[in-house]
């Protein structure tokens, strides 16, 4: 059997935070024969596709709560400090305890915010080192760490995500919210996200690191332009001075791995959520 067959093989993978992202990528992956198991504190809203696993990662896990499997997605949010050890990182080595085998392949959902203190107009690709410059991204980077050197994770790393359900930036447009028309923007619509991470399980020599983000990084002003062109409303106020802030990415590796964005850009994305 090919490598590329065997990855296609329904397999059965957990998936841990499970919010919005992962529970789109638990349908497709129960909608092409897989089994999927989902751990979160409340279990109430999951799928009856998924079997729920319900368990606060904050706290170490007791017994055999959690099976083996062959595949793990981690899509925790970073959560507030409360502590000498950041919940989201607790969180991690919890995780890593309570496997009872190694999975064949863990998918980590970091974040683009681990390169904020690389703010610049030169294009980063993953080689970049990450610069975090805040506690959040400062817990993400050594989530990051702990899920590599305990489970082998590959990382994901998406920025801006918007979609159906993700459109704060267009009602920000429509409440005519003043905006840094000079910060620098990166974004990735959930769509071609989760098809990422679905690449990510499949392909038999995925990428280690990934910058989930489309092939067009703008400037804040002109996203919130064209938006408030698409509704018919004016253009939002200007926060005065400019401040050109924020970071430009490349995507080229998750080009390559998709092979073509659905929404490779934010005109065509915002298109299509605003139903144009």
């Amino acid at each position: 059997m090919r490598p590329s067959e065997a990855a296609r093989e329904p397999r059965r993978t957990l998936l841990v935070g499970c919010g919005k992202l992962g529970t789109r990528l638990g349908l497709r992956l129960a909608a092409d024969g897989g089994e999927v198991l989902a751990l979160r504190r409340d279990t109430s809203a999951l799928p009856g596709a998924f079997a729920p696993i319900s368990a606060d990662l904050r706290e170490p896990l007791a017994g055999s709560i959690i099976p083996a499997v062959d595949d793990v997605v981690i899509t925790l949010p970073p959560g507030a400090d409360d502590g000498a050890e950041p919940p989201y990182v607790r969180s991690l080595r919890h995780l890593a305890d309570a496997l009872p085998v190694a999975p064949r392949r863990v998918v980590l959902v970091s974040s683009t915010r681990v390169l904020e203190g690389r703010a610049g107009p030169t294009p980063l690709s993953e080689s970049a080192e990450p610069a975090p410059a805040s506690a959040r991204a400062t817990a993400l980077l050594d989530g990051e760490r702990l899920a590599i050197d305990r489970l082998g994770a590959l990382v994901v790393r998406p920025a801006g995500i918007y979609g159906p359900g993700r459109d704060m930036l267009v009602r920000r447009v429509g409440e005519g919210a003043p905006m840094q028309y000079a910060r620098r923007t990166n974004r990735i619509h959930e769509t071609d996200l989760v098809r990422a991470l679905e690449a990510m399980l499949r392909e038999p020599d995925p990428p280690q690191l990934l910058h989930a983000v489309d092939a067009r990084p703008a400037p804040l002003g002109d996203v919130v332009t064209w938006i408030a062109q698409a509704l018919g409303v004016p253009p939002p106020p200007r926060i005065e001075p400019a401040v050109p802030s924020g970071t430009v990415l490349r995507g080229d590796r998750l080009a390559a791995l998709l092979g073509t964005l659905r929404y490779p850009s934010f005109e065509d994305g915002y298109r299509a959520l605003l139903g144009r």
